[in-house]
């Protein structure tokens, strides 16, 4: 079962309460994205992966530091690692990161420019199970 679902399959306009650890993962991911250099680092690996070298010019932070909110994003599970001989690449954790990281982006483009916001269609309702 999915989040969404506890949320999406409400009837009657009534929603669900998420469990105590779903709402406190989605906490800490918000607060891990809630540093400016945290996210720069994911907006940069969205274009693919970059060793800390690259990391480190691209945010224009030290190299300790970065080091530093890698390993914190890792142990979030936000990024992942892989050796490619003595580099290690970091890459975004998957597609539900990436899009967290993309909207809110869009988001705080829309909210600094005169955008117009999009309205979107309702998702579809999952059928009863």
């Amino acid at each position: 079962m999915y989040a969404r679902d506890n949320v999406a399959g409400a009837q009657n306009g009534q929603q669900r309460l998420l469990s105590g650890p779903v709402l406190q993962r989605a906490a800490m991911t918000f607060g891990m994205l809630a540093d400016a250099t945290r996210l720069g680092l994911l907006t940069a690996l969205l274009d693919g992966d970059l060793d800390v070298t690259a990391l480190t010019a691209a945010v224009g932070a030290a190299r300790p530091a970065v080091s530093q909110h890698l390993g914190k994003l890792r142990l979030a599970g936000l990024v992942t690692v892989r050796r490619e001989g003595r580099r290690a690449l970091y890459a975004v954790a998957g597609p539900h990161v990436r899009r967290l990281v993309t909207e809110a982006l869009y988001a705080a483009e829309h909210q600094l420019t005169d955008w117009p916001a999009h309205h979107e269609p309702d998702p579809p309702v999952p059928a009863p199970r």
